[in-house]
């Protein structure tokens, strides 16, 4: 199994949800109102200088769902440019 980290610009939500819902994935945590800065999303602060926030996913899955989430994130990142998706795919070890 493995942990996918999707770092996200609030703005795209649906999109990324979108993502998800195409490789059968019902079950993630979701993290709102993330603050952080990209090379090329630039800073997102929630602030009047640095508006904007971002979002987590966390979602723990076999490796062929892997692969789905990889090129759902990865054809996205080409639609939409500089709006500001990434996944970290992790191994996961152990679930309690």
């Amino acid at each position: 199994m493995k942990m996918i980290m999707v770092v996200y610009n609030e703005a795209i939500d649906v999109e990324v949800m979108e993502i998800l819902d195409g490789c059968g994935l019902a079950n993630y945590t979701k993290i709102n109102h993330v603050h952080g800065k990209g090379t090329t999303s630039g800073t997102h602060l929630a602030s009047q200088v640095w508006p904007g926030q971002n979002k987590i996913l966390y979602i723990a899955c076999d490796d062929t769902q892997v692969e789905q989430v990889v090129s759902g994130v990865t054809n996205l990142r080409k639609t939409l440019g500089k709006e500001g998706v990434k996944a970290f795919v992790m191994p996961l070890e152990q679930v309690v």
